[in-house]
């Protein structure tokens, strides 16, 4: 069992209360997904040219004090990268001129227990192992402002707790997916996208939806084609919530068997797995609120 969140603003003058709407949303599952949490919030894009990642320094001693610019100026040194970096804690905000994989690369060979989490021009991610409100307090999720995110809370049903388990999982640039559910095909679906040289990086069965879907955005469909192609290959149960920079986007498998409650209002759309996450925003008393339907394609734009 596992919580999912998500919140677009249609108004832009909420765009500055983006973090302060979420956290409440998030908390609001701590029961539904205590031992992880993770949110992917999206910003207005870098100028062209330029592209960002999200860095993890858990998996080192001292993660809270890790020298983030001695790492951006080693980074400039080696590559001239043009890079600059806002860091928080244990996540850091990495941009950059260069070609995203050669900065991977070079992080690699840096300091191997550092994880790329998010590449892009417009996400931002974060997540880590604790509450959801330990985990918001501890990135400030609350400050956050942008367009529209995607947030979750896990309870660990097939992978051992991780932050690099934890959700929103990314791949490509741009494009992140939470998930409430389970798959049984995920190893199938590995091998199916193995001579595609599409590699892994957990043993979590939604990394092989995110990178399927990916996939598929990257062969040219469209998102609501990815997702029609998704229900003939992906076989369980799901929720999923996707976010890219112009849209956010629900689906449920064909028996609904997770739940997932909407409510829209002129000013936004909110997602949670149960309403009482949704019961704290402006005006949602005036909402339409609904459940959305089994082996639908819900998508809103940015």
């Amino acid at each position: 069992m596992c919580g999912i969140v998500g919140l677009l603003v249609k108004t832009p003058a909420l765009r500055e209360q983006l973090g302060e709407l979420m956290v409440p949303m998030m908390i609001g599952m701590t029961e539904r997904g205590p031992d992880s949490a993770g949110l992917a919030v999206f910003t207005a894009p870098l100028p062209a040219g330029r592209r960002k990642i999200s860095v993890f320094a858990g998996y080192l001693e001292d993660a809270d004090r890790y020298d983030w610019q001695a790492l951006v100026d080693a980074l400039n040194r080696d590559l001239d990268a043009h890079a600059e970096v806002a860091a928080r804690g244990r996540h850091a905000i990495v941009s950059f001129a260069i070609a995203a994989d050669a900065v991977r690369n070079w992080i690699a060979d840096y300091q191997p227990l550092l994880k790329v989490f998010s590449t892009g021009r417009s996400i931002d991610l974060y997540k880590d192992i604790g509450t959801p409100a330990e985990v918001a307090a501890r990135y400030g999720f609350a400050g956050f402002k942008g367009t529209h995110l995607v947030g979750h809370t896990r309870m660990a049903t097939e992978s051992a707790v991780t932050p690099d388990r934890a959700h929103p999982f990314t791949a490509g640039e741009d494009f992140c997916l939470v998930h409430n559910g389970s798959l049984s095909n995920p190893n199938g679906i590995r091998r199916m996208l193995a001579p595609h040289g599409i590699r892994f990086d957990t043993d979590n069965d939604t990394e092989a939806a995110t990178r399927f879907l990916e996939w598929r955005l990257r062969e040219g469909d469209e998102l609501k084609e990815a997702l029609q192609k998704g229900f003939e290959v992906l076989d369980g149960f799901y929720t999923f919530l996707m976010g890219t920079p112009t849209e956010l986007a629900l689906i449920r498998d064909p028996f609904a068997c997770k739940p997932a409650v909407v409510a829209e209002t002129d000013d936004y759309v909110a997602i949670a797995s149960e309403f009482r996450s949704l019961a704290h925003l402006p005006g949602v008393n005036h909402a339409h609120v609904f459940e959305p339907a089994p082996e639908e394609m819900y998508v809103w734009k940015a």
